[in-house]
């Protein structure tokens, strides 16, 4: 496979995750229990499943391309022991939120997390987002601003822009995406299953790695490759520059998925002041490969 196609069959390949039950009670004694919602409502009606965990200090997970919120629980379950509220939701058609026939640009994706912000009152947030997730966030405070944020992180981004163009001469030409979207169309399980190896890392349980590749397969073929389209049709260069909080970017250096030259440097260059972290060794799935790295970085940041 040529680096190039692994950059869109990362932007793909992204990822997998785990079901964390919603926390009932509060953990500091005495505090009031505080339920999140079984949804947050989009504009046009649709439930977004919302998964809320600990106290403090809200931050808040944005999933990958084709996973669901529960990719995040092994920073859910540190995080939220350190003193946090993790906050993470199912984008629209995955997981245990509504499956629309429609609305899955990266407008009408960054106006859904929007109305999480709003609607769960969330306040000095700061904003995680993995692969898709990071453009998601991006266009976010392109259309609504940063008001509500306090800090970015990007865990192996797939932005700004995955598509070949004349002023990007880097992306993947437009016949391979084409190729991609007619194989899923026919068979999305045999690709997921031939395309998961550089996901990971040889010492990745063959559990860990089983548990992601089902999350990754429980999303329908229609929604994978919509969600695909947005990614490949938007161009993020622009908003890059509307980013006026602190970012930090942890990424891989054998992200196959999506190359560090091709993704974390571009977006780290057009953030003015964002800090790029470079792990060594470390493939697309960092946030189960490198974990306890990727937890400790996440918390001196939100703590910074």
């Amino acid at each position: 496979m040529q680096r190039r196609d692994v950059l869109v069959s990362a932007v793909a390949a992204a990822t997998v995750g785990i079901a964390a039950r919603a926390r009932a009670t509060s953990a500091t004694p005495g505090a009031p229990a505080r339920r999140s919602p079984p949804a947050v409502r989009a504009r046009d009606g649709v439930g977004l499943f919302v998964r809320d965990w600990g106290e403090g200090r809200p931050m808040l997970f944005v999933h990958s391309w084709a996973l669901n919120s529960a990719m995040w629980a092994y920073q859910v379950a540190d995080l939220s022991d350190q003193g946090l509220r993790c906050v993470a939701y199912d984008r629209r058609g995955h997981g245990r939120s509504d499956v629309p026939a429609g609305g899955y640009d990266m407008d009408t994706l960054a106006d859904d997390l929007a109305e999480v912000i709003e609607q769960l009152g969330l306040h000095d947030v700061v904003l995680v987002g993995h692969s898709m997730g990071c453009g998601e966030i991006l266009r976010y405070v392109a259309r609504h601003g940063s008001a509500r944020v306090a800090r970015i992180a990007f865990v192996a981004p797939a932005t700004p822009f995955p598509l070949r163009t004349a002023d990007n001469p880097h992306g993947a030409p437009r016949a391979y995406f084409d190729q991609l979207w007619a194989t899923w169309a026919k068979d999305f399980p045999r690709w997921v299953e031939e395309n998961k190896g550089p996901f990971f890392t040889p010492q990745t349980s063959p559990q860990m790695v089983d548990w992601l590749v089902r999350m990754l397969e429980e999303t329908p073929a229609p929604i994978a490759i919509a969600t695909s389209h947005a990614m490949v049709n938007t161009d993020l260069r622009g908003d890059l520059a509307r980013i006026d909080r602190p970012v930090l970017i942890l990424q891989g250096d054998k992200d196959a998925s999506a190359p560090l030259e091709l993704t974390g440097r571009p977006t780290a260059a057009g953030i003015r002041g964002a800090v790029l972290k470079v792990y060594p060794g470390a493939p697309h799935g960092l946030f189960v490969t490198h974990m306890d790295q990727v937890n400790r970085d996440l918390l001196a940041f939100t703590r910074a």
